[in-house]
């Protein structure tokens, strides 16, 4: 099935139809998540991200007053 007929199937749906269909597509891509490679400059700035967490140099926020905080900006 071609990508453009499938978008219109999707958008023809109810909202809970296609919340349904999106849970799914996500389990789907959990399931062969370990096929996924991560890329080298993505793991280099990994590392050194942590490598600064373990020094002390990076400040860590809690999810929590991250969302708040952009729900408040954004309102």
């Amino acid at each position: 099935m071609e990508p453009n007929r499938i978008t219109d199937e999707i958008k023809s749906l109810s909202l809970p139809q296609r919340l349904i269909i999106a849970q799914d597509i996500w389990d789907s891509i959990a399931i062969e998540s370990d096929k996924l490679t991560m890329p080298e400059w993505q793991k280099s700035e990994l590392e050194k991200r942590y490598g600064q967490y373990k020094q002390g140099k990076l400040r860590l926020h809690d999810w929590r007053e991250v969302h708040a905080g952009l729900r408040e900006r954004y309102k």
